[in-house]
C-alpha cells in the first residue's frame, strides 16, 4: 500500500469514524460541511502528479520506522525497535507503531512543517552569514585591487603624456618603413624580371660554361627580358633611360650569347670530318633553331658544315674504292672493276646510300619532320620550307665532290664495252639510279643532273654499239654451202642479243608505268635491233637466190621473220614491232601462197587450162581452143585425177620447211581452196552450152572427182563455207 492511500485510510478510519458508517448505510441529509468536506476527501484523485509529489514527500518526511529510537517529531514519545521480537508478533507491532505515528503525524503536521522550515531557515542563514564574511573578505581585495589599478593608470598616463612625440615619430618610421619594403619589393621583382643573375650572365657570356640547358634558359631569360623592355619603352611617356640602359644591357649579352652558338656549332661541324654516320645531339639541334634569329651566323655555320662534309664524304668515297671498310671488308669496289657491272652498281649503290645517311642527318640536324615517304616513293617538296631549301643545298654541296671521281670512272667503263648487252646493263641501271635520285633529291639536283649526263652518255655508247652491229649484219655476206632454210647465225646471235636486252628492260621496269611508257621507253631499241634485221634478211635471200637459183628464198624469208617474231612476243612492250613484222608476215604469206598455188596447178596439169578460162574472149567456142580441145582437157583431167592420188594433197615437201606449222596448213589450204575454185571454174566453163562441149558430163565424169566442187572439198578436207 502506497503512503498516500495509507494517510487516506487513516484519515477515514479515525477522524471519521462515524460518517463513514452514516455513508455506508443511510444518505447524506442536507448540505453538512464536514460530510461534504470527507466525501471532497474522499473523491479525490491522488493519480495527479502534483498530489503524488506531495503525498510521496510527506512519507519521506515521517519514514521512521527504520531506525532504532525515534522521537515523534513535536512530541516527548520515544519508542524503541524491539529486536527480540519474533516473527509471528512483527506484522502486530509494526502496524501498532504505523498508526500510532499517522495519527501523531495528522495532529502535529502544521507545527511539524514550520519547525523543519524553522530549522532550515537556521541552516541557510548559517549559510548566508559565512557567504558574508566571504564578500566582506573579497570586498577588501577588491578594494585594494581599485587602488593598485588607479595608481597604474595614473603612472600610465604620465607615461602617455610623457611618450606621445615618441609614438608619433615611432609611427612615422612605420609607415615609411612598409614604403621603403614595399619599394624594396617592387625593385627587386623589376631586377629579377628586367636583369640577368650572375650565375646566367656568366652562362652566357663565359666560354668555359658549355653550350647546354643552362646557356639556353639564360638565353631564353634575355629573350624575354628584351620583349618585356620593348612593351615597357612602348609607353605614353616614351622610353626611359632604365629601359633604354636595360635594352642595351641585354642587347649586348645575347650578341654575345649568339656568338658563343656560332663558335660552338662551328667547332661541332668542324669535328664532323672525322665520322661519316654522325648522330645529331640534341643540343646542337637547338643552336641550330637558334642561330635562325641571326641568319649571317647561320649561313657561316653552314658553310664551315658544307666544307666539313664535303672533305668527308670524298673520303670516305675514296677510302671505299681504295682501301674497302674497316679490315678489309668489304673489300675495296676498285677490285672489281674487272665486272663492269658490279663495279658501277657497287658505286652507285655506295652513292646513294651515302645520300640517305646524309639527308637522314640534315633532317635531323635542322629538326624535320617525317613526311611519311615511302621508300622509293616520289618526295614531294614544300618550296616554302626554309629547312627543306638548306636540306637540298647542303646536299648538293656535300655530294657535289663525289660526282666528279663518279662520273670519271663509269664513263671511262661505259666507253670501254664492246659488248652490246653490258652497255645496255650499265645504261639501264644507270637510268634506275637517275629516277631513283629525282624521286628523293628532285631534278636539279647536282647528283640528278651528273647521272642524267653520265645515263645519257651510256646510252649513246649502247645505240652506237647496236647501231654497228645492225650495220655489220647487213654488211655480213650470205653463205653459198648453207642449204639451210633457217635464220643464219649471224640472225641468230642478233636475235639472242635483242633477247637478253629485253630480259633486261623487263627487270628495269619499277611497275607503276603505263602501257604507253613501256612502250616509248624501248621503241628507239626496237628501231635500231629490228629494222636492220628485217632489211639483212631480205637482202641476204635476194643475193643467196641469185647465186642459187634453187634455194627457197620465200621459205627463208618466213622462217627467219616468224623467228624474230617469236623472240618479240615474250614481252609486252613490244606490240608495235609485232604488228609491223605480223604486216610483213602476212604479205609474204600472201606471196608464198600464191607461189604454192601456181606450183600446184602446174603440178595437177590445171594450169593451162585454167589460164585459157581465163583469158577467154568468146569469139570462138573454148572447145576449138587449142588446149581446151576435148582430148587436151581429158589429159588435164587426168594429170589432176593421178595428182589426187599422190601425197601432195595432204602435205606439201616445200611447205615443210617451215619452222611454224601453223602457216604450213595455212598456206596449203588456202592454196587448196584456190584450186578448188579453179577446177570449179573449168567445170562451169566445160559445161556452159556456148563452149560446144559434146558429153560434157561424160568427159568431167570421166576422172574424179567427176565435175564435182564439193567431192573435191572432201578430199582437200576443207569446208564448203570457206568458198
Amino acid at each position: 500500500m502506497s503512503s498516500s492511500s495509507a494517510l487516506s485510510s487513516v484519515a477515514s478510519s479515525t477522524l471519521f469514524p462515524t460518517v463513514k458508517q452514516n455513508a455506508s448505510n443511510t444518505p447524506i441529509q442536507g448540505k453538512n460541511p464536514i460530510a461534504l468536506r470527507l466525501y471532497k476527501i474522499l473523491g479525490t484523485n491522488f493519480d495527479d502528479g502534483a498530489t503524488r509529489e506531495a503525498l510521496q514527500t510527506l512519507s519521506e518526511f515521517y519514514k521512521h520506522s527504520g531506525t532504532s529510537k525515534k522521537t515523534l517529531p513535536g512530541s516527548s514519545l520515544e519508542y524503541k525497535h524491539d529486536e527480540d521480537l519474533g516473527t509471528t508478533r512483527k506484522p502486530a507491532v509494526f502496524n501498532a507503531v504505523s498508526g500510532e505515528l499517522a495519527a501523531r503525524a495528522r495532529k502535529n503536521l502544521r507545527r511539524d512543517m514550520e519547525n523543519k522550515l524553522a530549522e532550515g531557515s537556521q541552516q541557510f542563514l548559517k549559510a548566508l552569514g559565512e557567504v558574508d564574511e566571504k564578500v566582506m573578505e573579497l570586498q577588501k581585495h577588491v578594494d585594494m585591487m581599485r587602488a593598485s589599478c588607479d595608481e597604474a593608470e595614473t603612472h600610465f598616463e604620465r607615461t602617455r603624456h610623457a611618450s606621445k612625440d615618441l609614438l608619433q615619430r615611432a609611427g612615422s618610421l612605420r609607415e615609411e618603413r612598409l614604403e621603403a619594403e614595399r619599394k624594396r619589393m617592387v625593385a627587386t621583382a623589376f631586377l629579377q624580371r628586367f636583369t640577368l643573375t650572375k650565375e646566367e650572365t656568366e652562362a652566357i657570356t663565359e666560354r668555359e660554361i658549355p653550350v647546354g640547358e643552362r646557356f639556353f634558359a639564360a638565353m631564353d631569360k634575355a629573350d624575354r627580358i628584351r620583349d618585356d623592355c620593348r612593351l615597357l619603352m612602348s609607353g605614353e611617356d616614351g622610353p626611359t633611360q632604365a629601359g633604354m640602359d636595360i635594352m642595351a644591357a641585354i642587347s649586348s649579352h645575347l650578341e654575345q650569347g649568339y656568338e658563343k652558338i656560332f663558335r660552338w656549332c662551328s667547332n661541332e661541324f668542324r669535328q664532323l670530318s672525322w665520322d661519316m654516320h654522325y648522330e645529331v645531339d640534341p643540343v646542337l639541334c637547338e643552336s641550330i633553331q637558334r642561330l635562325r634569329a641571326r641568319p649571317e651566323l647561320l649561313s657561316e655555320a653552314l658553310s664551315i658544315l658544307s666544307e666539313t662534309r664535303q672533305a668527308t664524304l670524298l673520303n670516305a668515297f675514296t677510302t671505299a674504292l681504295t682501301r674497302g671498310g674497316p679490315s678489309g671488308l668489304p673489300r675495296p669496289i676498285e677490285l672489281h672493276a674487272h665486272d663492269p657491272m658490279r663495279y658501277v652498281g657497287d658505286m652507285l649503290a655506295w652513292v646513294h646510300q651515302a645520300i640517305a645517311a646524309e639527308r637522314e642527318f640534315l633532317e635531323s640536324l635542322f629538326a624535320m619532320k617525317s613526311d611519311g615517304r615511302m621508300m622509293g616513293s616520289v618526295r614531294e617538296f614544300d618550296e616554302n620550307a626554309e629547312e627543306e631549301d638548306w636540306t637540298r643545298e647542303l646536299m648538293d654541296h656535300g655530294i657535289g665532290k663525289l660526282c666528279v671521281p663518279l662520273k670519271i670512272r663509269v664513263l671511262q667503263t661505259v666507253r670501254s664495252q664492246e659488248s652490246s648487252i653490258v652497255s645496255y646493263k650499265i645504261a639501264n641501271l644507270l637510268q634506275f639510279y637517275l629516277v631513283t635520285m629525282r624521286r628523293t633529291l628532285g631534278e636539279n639536283a647536282v647528283v640528278s643532273k651528273t647521272l642524267e649526263e653520265i645515263t645519257g652518255v651510256a646510252y649513246r655508247a649502247f645505240f652506237d654499239s647496236i647501231d654497228a652491229q645492225g650495220h655489220a649484219l647487213i654488211r655480213i655476206p650470205p653463205d653459198l654451202d648453207d642449204p639451210s632454210l633457217l635464220p643464219s647465225l649471224a640472225i641468230l646471235d642478233h636475235c639472242q642479243i635483242l633477247r637478253e636486252i629485253m630480259a633486261v628492260y623487263q627487270s628495269s621496269l619499277l611497275g607503276d608505268e603505263d602501257e604507253h611508257t613501256r612502250v616509248s621507253g624501248f621503241r628507239k631499241v626496237l628501231d635500231m635491233m629490228v629494222d636492220p634485221v628485217l632489211e639483212a634478211i631480205v637482202i641476204t635471200s635476194e643475193e643467196k637466190k641469185k647465186l642459187r637459183p634453187n634455194w627457197d628464198q620465200a621459205v627463208y624469208v618466213l622462217n627467219s621473220m616468224t623467228y624474230f617474231q617469236t623472240v618479240l612476243e615474250l614481252y609486252q612492250f613490244t606490240t608495235e614491232k609485232q604488228d609491223v613484222i605480223q604486216a610483213i608476215v602476212d604479205g609474204r604469206v600472201n606471196l608464198l601462197i600464191n607461189d604454192h598455188y601456181e606450183n600446184i596447178m602446174y603440178d595437177a596439169g590445171l594450169k593451162q587450162a585454167t589460164e585459157i578460162c581465163g583469158t577467154h574472149q568468146r569469139q570462138e567456142p573454148l572447145s576449138h581452143v587449142p588446149g581446151m580441145q576435148p582430148s587436151d582437157l581429158q589429159q588435164s583431167l587426168h594429170q589432176f585425177s593421178m595428182w589426187l592420188s599422190g601425197p601432195e594433197v595432204v602435205h606439201s615437201a616445200r611447205l615443210s620447211h617451215l619452222t611454224l606449222q601453223r602457216y604450213h596448213a595455212k598456206i596449203h589450204q588456202a592454196a587448196l581452196e584456190r584450186v578448188t575454185r579453179a577446177y570449179m571454174s573449168i567445170c562451169e566453163h566445160v559445161k556452159s552450152p556456148e563452149n560446144k562441149y559434146e558429153a560434157a558430163a561424160t568427159l568431167l565424169g570421166s576422172e574424179r572427182p567427176f565435175g564435182q566442187g564439193h567431192l573435191l572439198y572432201h578430199i582437200f578436207g576443207l569446208e564448203e563455207a570457206q568458198a
